[in-house]
């Protein structure tokens, strides 16, 4: 926070915007896997730091955001969506998205693979969250200019679509973000520098921003 910069409190911030953001941070801390082939970069690790990134961030420009897990272990995906339809279940559906963070793994988990890129994923089909996809994907392009984009555009947007669990059981605009490759030696050094989780963290909030203001869930101005 920056000198002269007040906190929004809790009672301010729910006013600025209707939306409730979800920021799930995936795997734990015992999932099989889930780590570098040298296994000095553990991805549970990072989903919570980068997570808790966003949050702090969002929060400190008045957005209604919370992280998803806080527990260090691997909840079950069935009870991540569960707490995230229990709040639509009383709010509206319409008034939440949730955001999965993640760092993407090629091979056999023993040696560095070339696979590399930044992508993002939402449920098949024409969905609400594709157009949250478009804004962090846009925004991902402005801070990671350097980094592959995977895509799909055989549907016309640059989502990746899939069936993983967290889209396709969550009420709400459900999108995840795989945040480069772990399995990449390269990439997962350049993951670990203050530059690189400053850009993911930028990414996802501007993105996440913009969403919010072209749906009109936005009431004050603090970007």
């Amino acid at each position: 926070m920056k000198p002269n910069e007040v906190r929004v409190s809790d009672s301010e911030r729910l006013s600025c915007s209707s939306t409730k953001i979800f920021i799930d941070n995936g795997h734990g801390q015992f999932t099989a896997g889930k780590r570098s082939p040298d296994g000095e970069f553990r991805e549970y690790h990072y989903n919570r730091e980068i997570a808790k990134r966003i949050v702090s961030d969002l929060q400190d420009r008045c957005y209604d955001a919370e992280l998803l897990v806080p527990e260090l272990d691997d909840i079950l995906l069935k009870e991540r969506c569960r707490r995230v339809n229990a709040w639509c279940l009383i709010h509206g559906k319409q008034n939440a998205i949730c955001v999965s963070i993640h760092v993407n793994a090629y091979g056999n988990g023993v040696e560095w693979t070339e696979a590399s890129g930044w992508s993002i994923y939402t449920s098949k089909g024409k969905t609400t969250a594709d157009a949250l996809a478009d804004c962090i994907a846009e925004a991902a392009k402005k801070y990671l200019p350097n980094m592959k984009m995977r895509a799909d555009w055989s549907d016309g947007d640059i989502d990746i679509e899939e069936d993983f669990y967290i889209l396709r059981h969550t009420m709400c605009p459900a999108v995840l973000s795989e945040n480069g490759f772990m399995t990449n030696e390269k990439e997962c050094r350049w993951l670990q520098t203050r530059e690189a989780k400053q850009a993911i963290t930028d990414l996802h909030v501007e993105g996440i921003i913009e969403y919010l203001e072209q749906v009109g869930s936005v009431s004050c101005q603090n970007r």
